[in-house]
């Protein structure tokens, strides 16, 4: 008991001191605001000296940045390190069936540093103005052409303020005759769309190419399914994440997010609509026949309405059995007109009518079962049956939903290399954002999945080791947060303490019976105990009277022993007294067991 009360004791004293210093904490700052006050430059002085001194957190490990290096063949590579737009192109163009006030692509596109950059040197392409078209793009080295090589096309994303409704997509633009990227915009014929776009709490990860139909030679847009990752945490952590779309000649592609798959699939399978149109189509000249059943069930024509069912009779009648409370008043209106209410002074009988005072409840009735005239209460009409309908049976001339025949597709076509898109010769970013500081960089396209993952280390990498280089530890986050709030201190001691009292607890807090004569000296009631005693001393009664058992077979088997051997001492003396001469037959009498006095066992 003494070691509980000590462990609770200093518990206490470790809570109680742990809010003092809270207190005191509280009380220094606003003794600090008051010298501030009083001498604003010293007081900063020395905040800010003492803040050096004392609670200057270790320095994070610095990470250099250099500006990433295409390690193979690519066909686009863009990091904005230069700090300019050369090679990029803004577009001048306006958007179709949109009001001349913003239709115009006048969104400001510019090269910065990341706002909380960790990589000093490291630039990219930031969207800095909000609702606004925005349009900028650039030619590749080489157009790209689908053939036996991957196609990979990878970039960074940072919504530094978060999003709203927008997005952060690119559009990999198609290689034709007409394409003028000072006139890029909307309608512009694009291969494949990739990229985060997101409005309300739909967020969405795009893959869209298009396909031209081999028959008709429109285009349509294939839309991938929809990835099973959550996708919000990508939008709203501020931190720059790296998208990675990689399509294969076998036409399977997978979707990456920060070097992890979260979406794959097969071209031909996993897209909406599907690339190629199904074999068949439903006739649409087609007609259902007059004479087409379809009812699976119809009404019993043979069944007859009983004699006895009243389809007349109501649904709910008077209860007869009712009897009208004492003490109603019958003569008495619920509602009265309200005696203390007064005419308007600005009621005008011509215009508004005779005056009548509000109804109110009658003051009668409150202490009363009720007043107006007593109806009995309805109640449900045991005979109601309602109208009668004939029961249901199996329609025998049912014939199923209709359906009309399927006849050839005559736009059937059976593309089975889908992966062989309309070639592109530039990369764009054609965006709406109601979000200003989109942050995009290091763009790569090339056909080799090393080159991109060398460019993503080099790049992405970087960010991703400062960033865990600048946050602090499990332990330095812990004491940060214990130093804005000191009551922290005392969540920690109990989470360290309290593990071990319970175990000290547990191990040194055995049983002890005090002793009878404690209980003599304080005359304190014992304990109810008497089972166990009495069981303890039959226990001890039983050991006892074996122990005794034992000893007196003992003695027995002693006694059997000295008989024999006295026995065998009389035979012995008596051949002795044989051979001594007569005078010691004396003496050898004398010493002979018979004459000695039995030994009392």
């Amino acid at each position: 008991m003494e070691l509980k009360w000590l462990l609770y004791v200093t518990l206490l004293a470790l809570g109680i001191l742990a809010v003092q210093a809270h207190d005191m904490d509280e009380d220094n700052d606003a003794d600090d605001v008051v010298d501030i006050e009083d001498d604003l430059d010293d007081g900063i002085e020395e905040v800010e000296e003492s803040k050096s001194e004392t609670s200057s957190p270790p320095p994070a490990p610095k990470v250099t940045y250099r500006p990433p290096v295409p390690t193979g063949e690519v066909y686009f590579a863009e990091s904005f390190d230069k700090g300019t737009l050369d090679g990029w192109i803004l577009s001048r163009a306006k958007k179709d069936d949109t009001d001349d006030e913003i239709a115009k692509y006048d969104g400001k596109w510019e090269v910065q540093d990341m706002k909380e950059t960790k990589l000093p040197g490291d630039k990219g392409l930031v969207m800095v103005t909000r609702a606004k078209h925005h349009a900028i793009s650039a030619k590749l080295s080489k157009p790209f052409v689908f053939d036996t090589k991957p196609l990979i096309i990878q970039y960074e994303v940072n919504f530094q303020n978060g999003i709203e409704c927008g997005g952060a997509y690119v559009k990999l633009l198609s290689k034709t005759p007409e394409l003028n990227l000072d006139q890029f915009h909307d309608k512009t014929p694009y291969t494949i769309m990739f990229g985060p776009d997101k409005c309300g709490e739909d967020y969405k990860l795009h893959f869209i190419f298009r396909h031209k139909n081999p028959k008709t030679g429109k285009y349509e847009e294939k839309h991938a399914k929809r990835p099973d990752a959550d996708l919000k945490t990508y939008f709203t952590d501020k931190k720059t994440h790296l998208y990675t779309l990689v399509l294969n000649p076998d036409n399977t592609f997978e979707i990456l997010v920060d070097q992890t798959v979260v979406n794959s699939g097969n071209l031909l399978n996993d897209m909406s609509p599907p690339v190629n149109p199904p074999r068949e189509i439903e006739d649409p000249n087609d007609q259902k026949p007059e004479d087409w059943d379809e009812r699976p069930k119809i009404p019993d024509p043979d069944a007859v309405k009983p004699d006895d069912w009243d389809e007349d009779a109501p649904a709910k009648i008077a209860d007869e059995n009712a009897v009208k409370p004492e003490g109603w008043l019958d003569d008495e209106p619920e509602y009265v007109a309200d005696p203390d209410a007064e005419k308007p002074e600005d009621w005008d009988e011509d215009m508004d009518g005779e005056w009548e005072a509000p109804q109110i409840a009658n003051p009668k009735c409150e202490t009363a079962p009720g007043c107006g005239t007593w109806q009995r209460p309805m109640i449900d009409n045991p005979n109601y049956k309602g109208k009668w309908k004939p029961p249901m049976i199996d329609n025998v001339n049912y014939q199923g939903i209709w359906k009309p025949r399927k006849i050839p597709n005559p736009d059937f076509f059976e593309d089975l290399e889908p992966f062989k898109m309309t070639p592109f010769s530039a990369v764009g970013l054609e965006l709406w954002s109601m979000t200003s500081d989109i942050f995009f960089d290091n763009f790569i396209i090339c056909t080799e999945r090393a080159v991109a993952d060398d460019w993503a280390s080099d790049g992405w990498g970087l960010k991703k080791a400062a960033d865990g280089a600048a946050e602090p530890g499990v332990v330095g986050q812990m004491m940060a947060a214990a130093e804005e709030r000191p009551w922290l201190w005392v969540v920690y001691i109990l989470t360290v303490a309290l593990p071990v009292f319970l175990v000290i607890l547990f191990c040194c807090s055995g049983k002890k019976q005090p002793s009878a004569a404690e209980y003599k000296k304080t005359d304190a009631p014992q304990p109810d105990v008497v089972d166990d005693e009495k069981e303890e001393e039959k226990d001890k009664g039983e050991k006892e009277d074996e122990e005794e058992e034992e000893d007196a077979n003992e003695e027995k088997l002693g006694s059997d022993a000295d008989l024999g051997s006295a026995s065998q001492e009389e035979e012995e003396e008596e051949e002795e007294e044989d051979r001594k001469p007569a005078s010691e037959e004396e003496e050898t009498v004398n010493r002979s067991p018979r004459n000695r006095k039995p030994r009392k066992d």
